[in-house]
């Protein structure tokens, strides 16, 4: 059963991989590069600010590098060094078939993907901030989120069930650090 899920989540990566398009490589490097994203989360925070005020933005600032921190620990060190899955450009049997851009083919492992995590943990949290004052924007986080998480494929260094598991992780997390800091921060309806 597992093998089966391996073939059918290496083939619909090379799938998805192979509709590369010359003129979205470097778009897709760098959409999956962090630091492009800190202006998008800013307006998140300065939207926050605006609902609440800057004592929960600020709070929320506190929530999200939680959110991050937890994200990446756990999905290096109870998945990535546990299951020790090669990602697809590490992968010799699919090696010349992967499509990467600027010879960047990430670390050894990608079984969960960190990005993934990381960005969906983020979504999660902000999106239980955002509901009440902004119910039409909260599912825009997601979107982000999921721009993010497909580069990671684009690139060649995760297999989709990596960045679905690592979306579940990251939500998770997201959902568990916004109920601590519900309960122990601030009180949202």
């Amino acid at each position: 059963m597992i093998e089966h899920l391996e073939q059918w989540d290496r083939q619909l990566f090379l799938w998805l991989n192979g509709l590369h398009a010359d003129w979205l490589d470097q778009p897709m490097y760098y959409m999956s590069d962090e630091l492009l994203w800190i202006p998008v989360y800013l307006f998140f925070l300065w939207a926050i600010a605006k609902a609440y005020d800057w004592k929960m933005a600020l709070w929320t600032l506190l929530g999200v590098a939680v959110v991050v921190t937890l994200g990446d620990r756990i999905s290096v060190e109870l998945f990535k060094e546990v299951f020790q899955r090669y990602r697809p450009s590490r992968n010799l049997e699919i090696y010349d078939l992967v499509h990467v851009v600027n010879e960047y083919r990430g670390g050894k492992y990608g079984f969960v993907s960190s990005h993934a995590t990381n960005f969906f943990g983020i979504a999660t949290f902000l999106f239980m901030v955002f509901r009440k004052p902004y119910p039409k924007w909260a599912p825009y986080v997601f979107l982000f989120s999921g721009l993010v998480a497909y580069t990671r494929i684009y690139l060649g260094v995760h297999y989709p069930a990596d960045i679905v598991c690592g979306g579940i992780l990251g939500a998770l997390i997201g959902w568990i650090v916004f109920k601590a800091f519900n309960r122990f921060v601030w009180k949202l309806p």
